[in-house]
């Protein structure tokens, strides 16, 4: 039996949650001389529900399995998208119900796709409500949750495994609500060290606050509509390269870093795979860059660098049109949207450790044919990887692979080319942003219909939440009484 009260419980703890958060865009309303009204009354609605629905049920009721975790995270994202997008039907800045969910799902999964023609015309409390979406979403609403929640009388340790189900296993405490709190600590700590570096580079303090934000929730919304191309600086790229990488990489490594412990980090095959691979691309990507003339060989090698480390990290910050440079650079980078970042990062797509787990296993597959006898573990990290855990990274990318062809092919059946649905599919599994065809990195998805625009937003959500949290809903065994 599913504890719908529970769930209703906390539901409203997420409401109260989101309406707080809109308040500081009002503020920024109200210092730049704007209307402050449909953020304040979308923060006050949210409010007003969630306190109702928080004080309505007892606190008795706290039993959350896994059931409950699953169905509590998949609910919250539901939530938190038709409340998120109030403050742009409100406004009218975007006033159909299909584009304020693609703009406000697009935040909230960090995928960085956008509706909107004209950025810069945008009202500044709105744009900064656009940016804290994506660094809600960047950690995970309910990871911040989980870090709280002791302090309502409610457990997390489901709603932690849900919302991260990566195959990750590194803690940094044995307790789970102590490991949210310092990985949300490192979170803001690092925003706040991004926000004064852009702004020591020359952005405006409005600018560099979202950017910050946007950087390391891996979301890659901007204030411009040139996005990053617009800061003609090299300090303010190259601070996003370093601050795209670092969010791309497992907090948890981030975090033994910071305390010194350097054998922790470099032991992670994962890490060591990540970052030799997004210098080995650049690189290759260089010549190219540099042989179509116009930049030096320091801007030819940024802009290979920018682009793939925000590619692989599912940023999708944009410096420079990758795909003026010839079908094979255009290839190549759309083969970068099925790369992911780190397992407890927040990065979308399929994370590295799944590769390396994928490319170690077939590897050993043919010595276990030579040797069918032997016992060949599979090592990540010097630990050996259980059956179990090959199995569910197996299923993943086969699932993830007929998601992405599936999806292809509606909106191929929808009467788009092939390259445009192909790119619009992968960037939205991936949560990534720019893709190849009428999608690339300096084009937007306002031409899609109201039909395509629902669509990739349901894409968005699956690869947000690696396809098993939201897919296991459409199980009729998930519904089945104990």
């Amino acid at each position: 039996m599913i504890h719908y009260k529970e769930i209703a419980k906390i539901m409203g703890a997420l409401m109260v949650l989101i309406g707080v958060l809109m308040l500081p865009g009002a503020g920024f309303s109200f210092y730049y001389g704007e209307t402050a009204g449909p953020i304040i009354w979308s923060s006050l609605f949210s409010l007003t529900i969630g306190v109702v629905l928080f004080f309505s049920f007892s606190k008795d009721d706290r039993n959350i399995r896994k059931r409950e975790g699953y169905l509590i995270v998949a609910l919250s994202w539901v939530v938190m998208s038709i409340f998120g997008m109030l403050p742009y039907l409100l406004s009218k800045e975007i006033p159909t119900f299909y584009d304020a969910l693609f703009e406000t799902l697009s935040g909230l999964t960090t995928t960085g796709a956008s509706i909107l023609t004209d950025i810069e015309s945008m009202p500044k409390g709105l744009l900064f409500w656009r940016s804290m979406t994506q660094w809600i979403g960047g950690l995970g609403i309910i990871v911040l949750t989980v870090a709280i929640f002791p302090l309502l009388g409610i457990g997390g340790i489901e709603l932690f495994v849900a919302e991260s189900p990566g195959p990750t296993s590194d803690k940094v405490h044995p307790r789970i609500s102590e490991t949210a709190k310092r990985l949300w600590y490192l979170y803001v700590g690092l925003t706040f060290l991004a926000g004064l570096m852009y702004w020591i580079g020359g952005m405006t303090f409005f600018d560099a606050i979202n950017h910050a934000l946007t950087t390391l929730a891996t979301g890659g919304f901007s204030t411009k509509n040139a996005s990053m191309a617009y800061y003609d600086s090299a300090f303010i790229q190259y601070t996003a390269i370093f601050f795209m990488f670092l969010a791309g990489t497992n907090f948890t490594i981030i975090y033994f870093g910071f305390l010194g412990k350097f054998k922790r980090v470099w032991k992670s095959d994962e890490f060591k795979t990540y970052a030799l691979a997004l210098l080995a691309i650049a690189v290759v990507l260089y010549y190219p860059f540099f042989a179509a003339g116009g930049a030096t060989a320091e801007e030819a090698f940024r802009n290979s660098l920018f682009t793939v480390v925000s590619l692989v990290t599912t940023t999708g910050f944009v410096t420079d049109d990758y795909t003026q440079y010839g079908q094979g650079v255009t290839f190549l980078c759309f083969m970068l949207l099925f790369l992911g970042g780190s397992a407890g990062s927040t990065a979308g797509g399929i994370k590295f450790v799944r590769h390396l787990t994928f490319i170690k296993n077939s590897w050993l597959e043919f010595k276990r044919l030579v040797h069918p006898r032997a016992i060949v573990p599979l090592l990540i990290n010097g630990d050996r990887v259980t059956g179990r855990i090959i199995t569910h990274i197996m299923n993943f990318l086969l699932i993830y692979l007929l998601t992405f062809v599936l999806g292809a092919l509606v909106l191929s059946l929808a009467g788009y080319d092939l390259p445009t649905s192909l790119g619009a599919v992968a960037t939205s599994l991936g949560n990534v942003g720019p893709a190849i065809g009428m999608v690339g990195p300096v084009d937007n998805f306002a031409f899609f219909s109201p039909f395509a625009k629902v669509f990739l937003s349901f894409i968005m959500l699956l690869g947000r939440l690696e396809l098993f949290t939201i897919l296991i809903l459409f199980t009729p065994f998930f519904w089945r009484a104990n």
